[in-house]
């Protein structure tokens, strides 16, 4: 007989633990992303073994999710390399990232309430402060909270799946802005200009602040990759 229903419900265990598996494919995001493995280097499965401490099992599944992600590129005769960023592929996710952010910062600016504001607000002031201490993963962390507040308010979820699906070029992109000139200051920045339009519930300006925002990593982009 169940005498205390309330103890056996804690019981439940709501977060399960991270698999080897995923903690080894975030690392590898990670290691990608922020540039450790640069472009088309190769992926040899027994150095990555050694260099996270996993079966090769593992390192096959992280290799075939990176893949899948446009993060690595199987090349006949040399296997698994770190995918190369070209400037026609970035030019898309910009356009992509204009056309569906600026919708999704419009339509929530609209209907934004307090609520909605302080997370925005709260994930500024977290961008700020990694800003600070240059942080690109922190960077990109808070932004990815910034935007998903956004996607979410405005009932955006089938386009904030196609973000996220695209997230690992995209932060792949963000870092390599980073670490131009003056990025770490101007980004945030104008991140701050379409909260600051959506704050006054301003959806034109949300909009155009957010077009502003893509077109300026975009034109970064365009130097560093030629």
């Amino acid at each position: 007989m169940v005498k205390n229903v309330d103890t056996l419900a804690a019981l439940r265990i709501e977060t399960p633990p991270a698999t080897l598996r995923e903690i080894a494919l975030d690392r590898m995001r990670r290691a990608i992303i922020n540039g450790l493995f640069e472009p088309g280097a190769r992926l040899v499965e027994r150095t990555l073994c050694d260099q996270l401490g996993v079966s090769r099992s593992v390192i096959r599944e992280v290799i075939r999710h990176l893949e899948a992600e446009g993060l690595v590129e199987m090349l006949a005769k040399q296997g698994p390399i770190v995918a190369r960023l070209s400037w026609d592929d970035a030019r898309q996710i910009y356009d992509i990232r204009a056309a569906l952010e600026s919708t999704a910062v419009a339509d929530c600016a609209r209907i934004a309430d307090a609520k909605v504001k302080a997370g925005l607000r709260e994930a500024l002031d977290e961008l700020d402060r990694t800003s600070r201490q240059n942080s690109p993963a922190g960077i990109l962390d808070a932004t990815t909270d910034f935007y998903r507040i956004i996607f979410e308010t405005s009932g955006h979820n089938i386009a904030w799946d196609i973000v996220s699906r695209l997230n690992s070029r995209i932060s792949r992109l963000r870092v390599m802005t980073l670490s131009t000139t003056n990025r770490t200051v101007s980004g945030p920045a104008q991140i701050r200009e379409i909260f600051a339009a959506i704050d006054r519930n301003d959806p034109e300006a949300a909009a155009s602040a957010c077009r502003a925002h893509v077109a300026a990593a975009a034109a970064i982009a365009r130097t560093v990759l030629g």
